[in-house]
């Protein structure tokens, strides 16, 4: 659909409704992406691209990492929300020297004069999904006001189920103020955008026999001061001063044998983290038939296939906002594998 420049009300088609429709030479993105860029590598009008900014404030930043998996399988972050996406200036150029984008998270926007109409021209536009259906118009994109034009951005916008969630045309906000309406972005908003971005060290544990285990003696499993550490994370929305910051504490390590052919120590598999960031008990000479508080005795050897021992170290997810707000995240978990050959022959000589 184009516009005429007519003087009724511009029709925003609903991005469902623009995709089952055939395509204009004009259309916009495609599935999966839904929009275009500026020029200025800051400003993006992709539904779903985020301004939102993640830095880690501390934590281990080197070796492998990897982001937790949420204990509680029915936790989402949020699946939209509104955010500041463009100054008046940066409206115009934009509308005037790109000529394409989305305006809003559910709408479908074709050629340039959409923009020119509705933004620069005043023309009231007509909305599907948003109360009032009808839109005023701006003049000259607000050039000269103080604050910015905000947007619905979805992280995952193919897998937003309800159409009608932050379809809000693109709108006006003044300057240090966040929008009054459903769906506006809060502290909490950020911390849990920022879950999935913790980046946590890979679960590598000290073994004793390190590969190699006996059918019945133990194997002692443990990890030295300061392998663990907390990891903070800091979410800020530019232009909006809001900010949150995520931290995960490590808190026990759970160990799977691979095998129901063995025992586990704790008997829940689950190794308290100390305050130092350690596990266990290093293993020392002398203690070859003595019960480890951390590790394995598996009780049946590998026929030439290794067991897959497990070690997964859950982690406390909590956040603070510059709100004042804050609380608890669901507990995440970070897993890997390794093998482990278990040999018949017993033997004390370690």
């Amino acid at each position: 659909m184009r516009s005429s420049h007519a003087t009724r009300p511009l029709l925003l088609l609903s991005l469902t409704g623009a995709l089952l429709a055939p395509v204009p030479a004009v259309a916009l993105g495609g599935e999966g992406s839904y929009g275009g860029g500026a020029k200025n590598d800051e400003i993006s009008a992709s539904a779903s691209h985020s301004r939102i900014k993640v830095t880690q404030t501390s934590g281990p930043t080197g070796g492998k990492q990897g982001t937790v998996a949420s204990t509680d399988v029915d936790w989402k972050p949020p699946p939209c929300w509104y955010e500041p996406v463009f100054t008046p200036e940066q409206l115009k150029n934009f509308s005037e020297n790109d000529g394409s984008g989305d305006a809003g998270l559910r709408d479908g926007w074709y050629g340039s004069e959409l923009w020119t109409d509705h933004f620069r021209d005043e023309k009231d536009a007509t909305t599907i999904f948003t109360k009032p259906a009808t839109v005023k118009g701006y003049k000259d994109y607000n050039l000269g006001k103080k604050g910015y034009f905000w947007r619905g951005v979805a992280p995952n916008v193919t897998e937003l189920d309800d159409t009608s969630l932050c379809s809000r045309l693109m709108f006006w906000q003044d300057a240090g103020e966040i929008p009054d309406v459903p769906n506006a972005p809060t502290a909490e908003v950020l911390a849990e955008y920022a879950y999935d971005k913790v980046k946590v060290p890979a679960t590598e544990v000290e073994l004793k026999p390190a590969a190699r285990s006996t059918v019945n003696l133990p194997t002692w499993v443990w990890l030295d001061k300061g392998t663990f550490k907390d990891v903070k994370v800091r979410a800020e929305l530019p232009g909006t001063g809001l900010w949150a910051e995520t931290t995960a504490k490590p808190v026990a390590l759970h160990l799977d044998p691979g095998t129901a052919d063995a025992e586990v120590f704790p008997a829940s598999g689950d190794c308290e983290i100390d305050d130092d960031g350690s596990i266990g008990s290093p293993y020392t000479k002398g203690a070859a038939d003595k019960t480890p508080p951390c590790g394995i005795r598996y009780l049946r050897a590998t026929d030439g296939t290794p067991y897959q021992l497990s070690a997964s170290v859950t982690w406390k997810i909590t956040w603070q906002g510059s709100d004042g707000t804050g609380g608890d995240l669901p507990d995440g978990t970070f897993e890997t594998t390794q093998d482990m050959d278990v040999q018949e022959i017993q033997s004390i000589n370690r």
